[in-house]
């Protein structure tokens, strides 16, 4: 897919990093297992506080005995699109972490940050491996629990949704304005020496 030329550098970074975004239009071609394991195999190896690796992934590809309880979690206007991905994740996160030396669970005040981590290593992974993917926040949150038999300690986060990139033409013709790499802020805007200095 041709990429928007609205995405530049401030500084010299990879291409991935520019080039790495999150599409809503997918061709509906399965994945296979060799590739899903590559992409958990990235987020693995994502930077980790306490080296807690709080991060728990729950797959359902579609067309799958599993995938109606993922894709029901979904709000309305999000299973308008995500019936063509390949296969949906709800990331979770674990709340505690016994640290070394000790016993007992202790909170794990950044189970959150480090999930993150690991979603941005499994996005990166797959577009590497001429997948897109593109995280959920439109879920039905106090549902996803109990329909995913998730226990108490534990923190749905976000779905996420992978799958091969389609044109937007596959795209209820209201998504396509919307389907194109999005800007991000100047690094000036979120980077202060010292103290902060941001104006919001």
């Amino acid at each position: 897919m041709t990429q928007a030329t609205s995405r530049n550098a401030q500084h010299t970074i990879e291409p991935i990093f520019i080039d790495r975004w999150s599409p809503r239009a997918y061709t509906g071609e399965a994945i296979d297992d060799t590739t899903l394991r590559s992409l958990f195999e990235a987020a693995r190896w994502a930077p980790s506080a306490n080296n807690s690796q709080p991060w728990r992934f729950i797959y359902a590809k579609n067309g799958s005995a599993h995938w109606d309880t993922l894709f029901a979690l979904l709000n309305e206007n999000n299973q308008r699109w995500v019936n063509r991905a390949a296969v949906l994740i709800a990331l979770v996160s674990k709340k505690t972490h016994v640290r070394q030396g000790e016993t007992a669970p202790s909170p794990l005040k950044n189970h959150s940050l480090d999930a993150g981590a690991a979603w941005a290593s499994l996005a990166f992974q797959a577009y590497q491996s001429g997948w897109r993917t593109r995280a959920i926040g439109g879920f039905n949150r106090d549902a996803a629990p109990a329909a995913l038999g998730v226990p108490e300690g534990y923190q749905v986060e976000i779905l996420i949704a992978v799958g091969k990139q389609a044109d937007k033409s596959v795209l209820p013709e209201d998504f396509h304005e919307r389907e194109q790499p999005t800007p991000r802020k100047a690094i000036e805007q979120f980077v202060a020496e010292g103290s902060f200095t941001f104006s919001e």
